[in-house]
């Protein structure tokens, strides 16, 4: 039952991040959601290529029956990116799609859980590697939040002002 709990679970996530990442991409279609102007270009194409990498790590590895270690690496790499969209939008106040962008992290977080017996298939890391890396990311992780939330975000007017100010400009 929880083989097949996962697979379900996997295949959700894979589809819904190879809708979400194709845009970001290829830069169609971007412009319906909220955010993206305040990030530049470059790294709209990041994201979008770490939720493509990850959308494929999460079904093809297990389907091929090799580098199955690299779908948990796959599903923890889906909760970082969606827990930093969704302080993008406790920022903004945006308050449900917080909470759904939360909702897809813990679900990727379940199944970095479910299937992290297959990262013994994996590369070994030692402990000299990995508490160094461990000790980078808190302290990045506790230096975004502190700027996360330190920084007031613009109302919704404000921005449109802004575009219409900018807009104006190149006109004249």
């Amino acid at each position: 039952m929880l083989t097949t709990t996962l697979w379900a679970a996997q295949i959700i996530l894979a589809l819904y991040f190879l809708f979400g990442g194709l845009p970001k991409v290829l830069g169609r279609g971007i412009d319906r959601w909220i955010g993206f102007d305040d990030i530049p270009r470059p790294v709209t194409i990041l994201i979008g290529v770490a939720e493509l990498a990850a959308s494929v790590a999460l079904v093809l590895p297990l389907l091929l029956g090799a580098f199955e270690w690299t779908t948990p690496l796959a599903a923890v790499g889906l909760v970082v990116v969606t827990l930093m969209a969704s302080g993008f939008h406790v920022r903004a106040g945006e308050w449900l799609p917080g909470l759904a962008t939360t909702l897809w992290a813990m679900l990727a977080g379940v199944v970095a859980i479910g299937r992290w017996d297959l990262l013994t298939t994996g590369p070994s890391l030692g402990a000299d590697l990995l508490v160094p890396v461990i000790a980078v990311l808190v302290v990045a992780i506790v230096v975004t939040l502190v700027v996360v939330f330190r920084m007031p975000a613009p109302s919704r007017a404000e921005a449109r002002e802004a575009a219409v100010r900018a807009a104006e400009g190149t006109h004249v």
